[in-house]
């Protein structure tokens, strides 16, 4: 019997953010105008080195469609675990997506209690970045920022920082827009051919290394690398 999750939207103050993507990355517009750059697009100064180095050894051509894959099925595994925590119908996606969303099952029929907000548009005036936040809601009991990734291997956690630092900048954006604190950070990773992990954090443990970050990418773009 399918699980029936209970929604308590908290409101941001408005429906949504319009969104620009270019070759350089997202940018969002928030309700007064301002331009911000989308946290994922600024946490990528911590892999573009490795990315660019791993596009050199594979070549541009392979690179591109392993990246196109990966994105592809990211997207369409967010888009059926969203439907699935609204109460929705699933059962129209491709056989390897609906795979996705079994695996997934049992952690969210266990852990996810009551929702907050689903892709949820965010801004932050005092970080000065926007993103879109996959899931706001309890998990196991906390209220939490729980963001969902797929991967084709198992990941350590020292090695998904940017995950971290990327949930707590949703979190600091949440709390501004609607004086809400969300302290816990749930990452829930469905790997290929392995049981899906759960990867848990405090918010404050990655601020130091969310605002170097968004440091260093203005610096970057102030000196054009």
């Amino acid at each position: 019997m399918k699980r029936v999750f209970e929604h308590e939207k908290i409101d941001v103050g408005y429906n949504d953010l319009d969104a620009d993507t270019t070759d350089t990355g997202r940018t969002y517009t928030a309700p007064d105008g301002s331009s911000y750059p989308s946290i994922t697009t600024v946490l990528g100064v911590l892999s573009e080195d490795a990315i660019r180095a791993w596009r050199e050894r594979v070549g541009e051509d392979e690179a591109n469609k392993i990246s196109g894959r990966a994105s592809n099925r990211g997207t369409r595994v967010h888009s059926i675990v969203e439907r699935y925590l609204k109460n929705e119908d699933t059962t129209d996606n491709l056989p390897h997506i609906r795979q996705s969303l079994e695996n997934l099952r049992p952690i969210l029929d266990k852990s996810i209690g009551k929702i907050f907000g689903l892709e949820v548009a965010l801004y932050s005036n005092h970080l000065g970045v926007a993103g879109r936040c996959d899931c706001i809601a309890e998990f196991d009991g906390v209220p939490s920022i729980v963001d969902f990734k797929t991967s084709k291997r198992i990941k350590k956690k020292n090695k998904i920082h940017s995950y971290f630092a990327q949930a707590a900048a949703y979190a600091i954006m949440f709390e501004e827009r609607t004086g809400m604190a969300i302290p816990n950070l749930v990452i829930v990773m469905d790997v290929d051919h392995e049981k899906p992990l759960v990867f848990r954090e405090h918010r404050d443990n990655w601020i130091k290394l969310l605002t170097e970050t968004i440091d260093e990418y203005r610096r970057r773009k102030m000196f054009g690398h």
